[in-house]
């Protein structure tokens, strides 16, 4: 299949067999006003500088006050954030009504209930289609909560089955988790 014969509601419906978390990028405006928008694309992208990543659609309003203000918060939703990032997700003019948050080190909103925060300064921005590539250095971030994060898969927002997680082999503690942890909890 080339690309011009790819049907766009083709498109989406496969990348929604991709889970992502869900996030809420925020910066204020000129007049201090919050700005903020849901996002999906977000993504860690270095350790050393640390570094991230998100892609804002090139019409999005929120993305010119970012753009404008150099900075910007990403704020991780947890599990019982629904109604918050829908709202965020909306054609809302004002999304921040009802939203408790507080300034991050930078300015920009952290919003209160979050799972973290990570506070950034605009690195680069690079072109990709209709969106941008905009790649962030992260200047301070929270320590993580122990809640369950927002997930969405296919079209639909959904949770984390305590039971069915199996730690990656990456992390610090596997040889701990191995050895207090029976196979069968895996399977």
């Amino acid at each position: 299949m080339t690309t011009a014969e790819i049907d766009p509601r083709v498109f989406r419906t496969v990348l929604g067999q991709f889970c992502t978390g869900v996030t809420i990028i925020t910066t204020t405006d000129d007049d201090d006003k919050p700005i903020g928008f849901a996002c999906q694309s977000f993504a860690a992208l270095s350790l050393e500088p640390p570094l991230v990543l998100f892609c804002p659609t090139k019409v999005s309003r929120s993305w010119a006050a970012i753009e404008a203000s150099g900075r910007f918060c990403v704020n991780v939703l947890a599990e019982e954030q629904q109604s918050t990032c829908a709202r965020f997700g909306s054609r809302e003019p004002d999304k921040f009504a009802g939203i408790d948050w507080h300034p991050s080190p930078l300015g920009s909103p952290i919003l209160n209930g979050s799972l973290a925060h990570i506070d950034c300064t605009v690195e680069t921005v690079h072109d990709g289609g209709d969106h941008f590539l905009v790649i962030g250095r992260v200047s301070s971030l929270s320590e993580v909560q122990s809640e369950r994060p927002l997930l969405f898969y296919r079209g639909q927002y959904t949770g984390i089955e305590p039971d069915k997680t199996v730690p990656a082999p990456w992390r610090d503690d596997l040889e701990a988790f191995l050895t207090t942890t029976s196979m069968d909890t895996w399977l």
